[in-house]
């Protein structure tokens, strides 16, 4: 065990987030605890990461209260944009620059928090984004976060890896650092799981983040180096995601899934952290770059094909989360109908003419490794045919 401590989780919550450094604070109103949780970590000056939307909802500023009652000073980056880029990272570096900053505090959704940790790893370690591409680059410790995301989504609370893109070519960079958080790692020192954030997610964003999370449960369920512990996440994040996701989002007012939701997404979170992804984000992340396909549409249209694809070679791949693959990803179907996402590719725009092109980007992104059944590009040609509903 480690001395990850919980609070205010939900009644069912599992043991297993013990197993995890990241210290989660949940609950109707957690944010409110920021600054007594800042001065625990001796913060006396803080970098807080924001973006403009997060700003007009009111949730920025219950940051600073609750950091100005515990008399701690604030620098504010609000300059996070969705994606965001290596220029957003030099923005917020250039604006923390000089200023003395001793905590990191992320408010927003998954591009914030990937943000706030590129901001981290160049204020702390100098040099460019592109250095840090991999893992376990950095060479000095980085400064504590805090983060509290606002969507149920991404899960990068959880985890030790940030994406940020390249401006020109958008491809996303993967720069991760595993050391325990307690010793300079990346992954954040506490995350404040408030569903009362979630709220003011616009009806699509909190779609897109819905599916993105249920494609976190799914995939770490089945990778190549999924372990024990990893399939625990896994099916503690299906189970909340499977039973709350249609409520959370017809009914935005449904406190109960919007915490199933959040949680969900934190337990998948921490899934990937332990086991990684597959072919499904391979697959998304050329859409994505290629032709603006929002991630969370992207990976859930993808996902049923990489789960039939996959369920052919070895039927048993998902079996943890309690369905065969054919329920599954009929399941996976009917969120996305839930989600008012389109069910193929043909919708998008996208053409046959199109799939050479994305297979081969597909080839190049780094989840496709760990997809439990291996994928060149002739795999990634006849997935992609598949979501695009041609015959092979």
């Amino acid at each position: 065990m480690t001395e990850s401590q919980v609070n205010g989780t939900p009644p069912d919550c599992p043991d297993i987030l013990a197993e995890s450094p990241v210290r989660v604070v949940g609950g109707a109103g957690a944010l409110s605890q920021l600054g007594e949780l800042s001065r625990e970590l001796a913060a006396s000056r803080v970098l807080l990461v924001t973006d403009p939307g997060i700003e007009q909802a009111g949730h920025a500023t219950r940051a600073i209260e609750s950091l100005k009652d515990s008399g701690i000073e604030i620098v504010l980056f609000d300059g996070v944009h969705e994606n965001p880029t290596t220029e957003h990272v030099v923005a917020g570096v250039a604006l923390a620059k000089g200023q003395q900053i001793d905590l990191i505090v992320g408010v927003g959704g998954g591009s914030t928090m990937d943000c706030a940790k590129g901001i981290n790893l160049l204020l702390t370690n100098g040099g460019e984004i592109k250095d840090y591409h991999g893992e376990g680059k950095a060479t000095k410790p980085m400064l504590p976060m805090i983060v509290a995301p606002t969507t149920a989504g991404t899960g990068s609370e959880a985890q030790s890896f940030a994406l940020i893109s390249d401006p020109v070519t958008h491809v996303k960079m993967a720069c991760g650092d595993r050391r325990d958080p307690r010793e300079g790692g990346l992954r954040p020192r506490v995350a404040i799981l408030d569903h009362e954030l979630t709220r003011s997610q616009p009806a699509s964003v909190a779609a897109a983040s819905a599916i993105d999370a249920v494609s976190h449960a799914v995939e770490t369920a089945a990778t190549n180096v999924r372990t024990d512990l990893s399939q625990q996440f896994s099916q503690e994040a299906w189970k909340r995601l499977d039973r709350s996701l249609e409520a959370a989002l017809c009914d935005p007012s449904n406190d109960d899934a919007r915490r199933d939701m959040l949680w969900g997404a934190h337990l998948a979170g921490a899934a990937i952290e332990q086991s990684m992804l597959g072919a499904a984000h391979a697959c998304a992340n050329p859409l994505t770059a290629k032709y603006g396909v929002v991630h969370g549409m992207a990976v859930g249209i993808m996902l049923p094909h990489v789960v039939r694809f996959n369920a052919n070679a070895m039927p048993e791949a998902y079996a943890s989360l309690g369905l065969d693959a054919e329920s599954l990803a009929s399941r996976i179907g009917h969120f996305l109908s839930v989600a008012n996402m389109p069910e193929g590719l043909s919708d998008l725009g996208i053409e046959r003419a199109d799939i050479d092109g994305l297979a081969e980007a597909a080839t190049t992104q780094w989840t496709g490794k760990f997809n439990p059944i291996p994928v060149d590009a002739e795999a990634f040609k006849s997935i992609y045919k598949s979501a695009l509903n041609l015959p092979h």
